[in-house]
């Protein structure tokens, strides 16, 4: 990471004084241990007019894994085989802590006048991670008041045709306070990079509110920040919503829709949130179709799940995801509950796009907030797995309402609520496949809205429910 700082004409004080807030002598190459390695500060440059301060980690391997316990992981080298080296990541934020730690929180007892001034300011950073691409990067520092160029870096260069990874290289310009700086920083880099090297505990809140003092209750993408900060510890993540709220006079009720749906950019509705009216919604209509035996199809960590195993008349729950690291999340969800409900819970790890013998003479199949991931191309294989193969007596889909998605603020014009969305059709759309879809297989179908409704662009999300045509019989 280099910090560079420009001295403005007229400006009583000069550039080569960043090294006073840093608390680091630019006549001197510096290291600094940590836990992991060591940290190097390096001035390529101090004149007046111009001053640049680098932070160079240097990462040991083994050092980083030194004193972990627990069983091998699927991929045993991968905690010595990783790109914690080379990309920013909490690692760095904790260098800024420990090595620019009287910066990071405002202090200069030799120019404190320094420490209060906004200063022109241009972070580099050549590796980030960013798997929500350059527009999430744009979120996330612009609405701070940085200008943000970030570029795409190659997967390899030396084979184009790969394609980009999901690092950019990145670089920040704006005018603030030193301090303010390195707090964006801290508290931003381990979102976007989305884990943490260290253990956590209640005190990472702590961390994380002081660090976002001034900014972050304000920043319109606080709740996805919040939540890739504390590493998606929902305990953690609730107690720090709640703090937030309080700050700026928000209830901790209108945040639980951010909780329920990862990475959503829903705004936080009023009772019910979003999330928990779609469950409710599905929940209800299983039940009014007399369904016993139900299938959950995409259910992620087991959200849903959770709430159908609640309801006795629901005697045998399948699970299914594509995702082994979710399902194990869901394994943990079930384990936590008593034995009459977690032992009618059973997890499948497949494909939606695949037939699979195993799921077919279910009363129910749910597809809650999934097809809008599958690539469109892919729909019809999903349509012949589900519809064709499984052929449940019912099945219910639910999807985003994209023409709702002019109400939310916080959402730009094209963008959709989830990075990883590849589509969010309008009513006219959705209503177009689904009766195609029934027209195919036998089945009749109608829609509900679920959320509040707007007179002019629909509820937030959009239910089909298919019945199997009485009339059809049983598939063959």
């Amino acid at each position: 990471m280099m910090i560079t700082c420009t001295r403005p004409d007229g400006a009583e004080w000069v550039a080569a004084d960043l090294g006073f807030l840093l608390h680091k002598n630019p006549g001197r190459v510096q290291v600094f241990e940590q836990s992991y390695g060591s940290a190097h500060v390096v001035y390529p440059e101090a004149t007046d007019e111009r001053c640049t301060a680098a932070l160079l980690l240097e990462i040991d391997p083994v050092r980083l894994v030194r004193g972990k316990s627990g069983g091998a992981t699927e991929f045993s080298l991968g905690q010595y085989v990783n790109d914690r080296p080379y990309a920013a990541s909490s690692l760095l934020a904790v260098a800024i802590s420990t090595v620019f730690g009287t910066a990071l929180h405002g202090r200069c007892a030799q120019r404190p006048e320094l420490a209060e001034t906004a200063l022109p300011l241009r972070i580099e950073l050549p590796a980030v991670p960013c798997k929500g691409g350059l527009e999430l990067v744009e979120r996330l520092f612009a609405p701070l008041g940085w200008q943000v160029a970030a570029t795409p870096l190659a997967l390899d260069p030396a084979f184009p045709d790969w394609g980009e990874s999901h690092y950019v290289r990145l670089e920040l310009t704006g005018t603030m306070r030193l301090a303010r700086a390195l707090t964006h920083l801290y508290v931003l880099l381990p979102a976007l990079d989305g884990s943490k090297h260290y253990w956590l505990s209640a005190d990472e809140i702590d961390k994380l509110l002081r660090a976002g003092e001034g900014w972050l209750s304000a920043h319109p993408e606080r709740e996805w920040i919040t939540r890739r900060y504390l590493a998606r510890r929902q305990s953690l993540v609730r107690v720090a919503l709640a703090r937030l709220a309080e700050i700026d006079d928000a209830t901790p009720e209108q945040l639980d829709a951010v909780e329920e749906a990862v990475d959503e950019h829903e705004p936080a509705p009023k009772t019910p949130p979003l999330a928990v009216a779609r469950r409710a919604a599905v929940v209800r209509t299983l039940r009014e179709l007399g369904a016993r035996r139900v299938l959950d199809l995409g259910c992620g960590e087991g959200a849903l799940l959770r709430e159908l195993v609640e309801h006795r008349e629901f005697g045998e729950i399948v699970g299914v995801d594509v995702s082994v690291r979710a399902l194990r999340v869901a394994q943990r969800r079930m384990e936590r509950l008593p034995a009459w409900m977690a032992q009618r819970v059973h997890l499948h790890q497949g494909a939606l796009t695949y037939t699979d013998a195993s799921l077919r003479g279910f009363d129910a199949a749910v597809l809650m907030e999934v097809i809008e991931h599958i690539d469109p191309p892919r729909l019809a294989a999903l349509e012949r797995a589900v519809f064709g193969a499984a052929a449940p007596r019912a099945v219910l889909v639910t999807t985003p309402n994209g023409e709702y998605n002019t109400l939310y603020e916080s959402l730009p014009a094209g963008r959709f609520r989830h990075t990883d969305h590849r589509f969010e059709w309008s009513r006219a759309e959705f209503g177009s496949w689904a009766r195609a879809v029934a027209d195919n297989h036998g089945y009749t179908v109608r829609f509900e809205p679920i959320g509040p409704a707007d007179d002019r662009h629909g509820p937030p999300t959009q239910m089909a429910i298919f019945a199997r045509d009485a009339r059809e019989g049983e598939p063959s």
